[in-house]
């Protein structure tokens, strides 16, 4: 009897002290790792996130860019942190879609980290290099296949939302196209800009200034609908894949085992940070949709877009590297 008037006292304890110290949180600095360099959509998204938890927390958010290995070095950092709260990851689709086709990464995706909260989802875009003679997908599709060898795919790393939407494109427009993967998207938008490639699927922050200043040429978006800032640009579905919708989404991960009081916290922090005006007046005309989800939710969502990544796998015949 004694024994279990001790355990219950403990869980009390447990949970007295949890409920404090989300309630105290954050007393310090909280470091936000982004795995990959500063520039790209994942780094944009993260650094107003950052700002706006600052001014609703009362503490600073400070973004530290920690890359290597296609985003597995600061996302393993963040797996192997203690769950305090005070490291954070924010990653793409990419942390738990990557595994799927890259066997190397050194945690595992949904047990190595607390799922906190959906932040939002851009769609992707295409663009090709202003010499390919195409001015949407259709026509893209139809002078590949006219000429298999003359065009290939830039994609950024293995495991991406750009890479699956690639390889969902050449999958399911029955194209026998090179698809050439890169360890960031910054590399192979070089390449594209020097005609070395000749298409490339992109979030739009990255590539979208480009086509705008006429660079690149945009010839379709991976959304279900068209996008405001690129009214005349056909989505995919339109080009000749019904159906196709495929956009990259970014979320906020912690260590393993972080305080479920903790993550609550910290979600309903987020959802308001990226409903903000700061949040709207930066990321709208980058074609971002903010989501803002509970733990458990995000945790839900999760499941699904692995299984959905992983259907495509197996349709595509897609081989792990």
């Amino acid at each position: 009897m004694k024994a279990t008037i001790r355990t219950f006292l403990g869980i009390v304890s447990l949970a007295i002290s949890t409920g404090l110290l989300a309630q105290a949180y954050p007393a310090r600095p909280v470091r936000i790792v982004v795995p990959f360099p500063p520039g790209g959509s994942v780094d944009l998204i993260a650094r107003v996130l950052a700002q706006r938890l600052s001014e609703q927390m009362g503490q600073q958010f400070i973004v530290e860019n920690r890359t290597g290995a296609g985003g597995a070095l600061g996302s393993d950092s963040v797996a192997k942190a203690a769950p305090d709260g005070y490291t954070l990851l924010v990653q793409a689709s990419t942390l738990v879609t990557g595994p799927l086709l890259v066997s190397s990464v050194p945690y595992d995706a949904v047990r190595d980290f607390t799922a906190i909260s959906l932040i939002g989802s851009v769609p992707l875009i295409m663009t090709v290099h202003p010499s390919v003679p195409a001015a949407n997908l259709r026509e893209f599709i139809a002078h590949q296949r006219a000429d298999p060898k003359r065009y290939t795919f830039a994609t950024s790393p293995v495991g991406s939302a750009g890479y699956f939407a690639t390889e969902a494109i050449r999958h399911e427009a029955k194209l026998d196209i090179l698809i050439v993967p890169y360890k960031g998207t910054a590399a192979a938008i070089a390449d594209l800009l020097g005609g070395q490639v000749s298409a490339l699927i992109d979030a739009i922050p990255s590539s979208y200034p480009l086509a705008k200043s006429g660079k690149l040429k945009l010839i379709a978006v991976t959304s279900a609908q068209r996008l405001a800032l690129a009214p005349d640009v056909p989505t995919v579905a339109e080009s000749g894949l019904p159906g196709f919708e495929m956009e990259s989404w970014y979320g906020l991960w912690g260590p393993a085992k972080m305080p479920k009081e903790l993550a609550l916290r910290l979600a309903g922090e987020v959802a308001k940070a990226m409903r903000s005006q700061l949040a709207t007046e930066r990321l709208s005309d980058q074609g971002f949709k903010a989501a803002g989800s509970m733990p458990e939710q995000f945790s839900e969502y999760i499941v699904k877009e692995v299984a959905r990544h992983a259907r495509l796998v197996n349709e595509a015949k897609i081989k792990p590297q």
